[in-house]
């Protein structure tokens, strides 16, 4: 069975793909992070400087990263030779075995015991800001797609 037959879409709805894949976890792991700081700010308030620079760190380190991502992505979908691809093609293997790992990975730290609210507070509102510019990224591709 060919695979494209799979729930075809337009390109551009993969691009779209994109944006719910990116932007929704990064809206809901920047607000879990910003609630970490919060209670880590009740407590030790102290400590709120040096967990927005790791954010901030966090932020810079991994939208650079995804940068990437979303550059090699949207050229690959808008580069599509079919007018209508699987619902699925907005990854390609890697993608889908680098995003299952990344979320297993973060699934995983939740459940890791002793685990301090400091990591969370430092480190997601890092991580959801950068998945949520990509998010963004993607969104202002599909938009300059459909004016095409």
């Amino acid at each position: 069975m060919h695979t494209d037959r799979i729930l075809p879409v337009n390109r551009e709805h993969l691009l779209l793909m994109q944006v719910l894949c990116w932007l929704g976890p990064g809206v809901k792991i920047l607000l879990t992070g910003l609630r970490a700081l919060r209670e880590v700010q009740m407590v030790h308030p102290e400590r709120t400087g040096w967990l927005i620079t790791a954010a901030v760190a966090v932020a810079i380190s991994f939208s650079l990263m995804f940068n990437n991502f979303v550059r090699r992505y949207t050229a690959r979908i808008l580069t599509f030779p079919e007018r209508k691809k699987s619902l699925f093609a907005f990854f390609d293997l890697r993608g889908y075995i680098l995003i299952f790992f990344m979320m297993g990975l973060g699934i995983s730290l939740k459940f890791i015991p002793g685990m301090p609210q400091e990591f969370f507070a430092g480190f997601y509102p890092g991580l959801g800001t950068a998945l949520s510019i990509a998010g963004v990224r993607y969104f202002v591709s599909w938009c300059q797609a459909m004016k095409k």
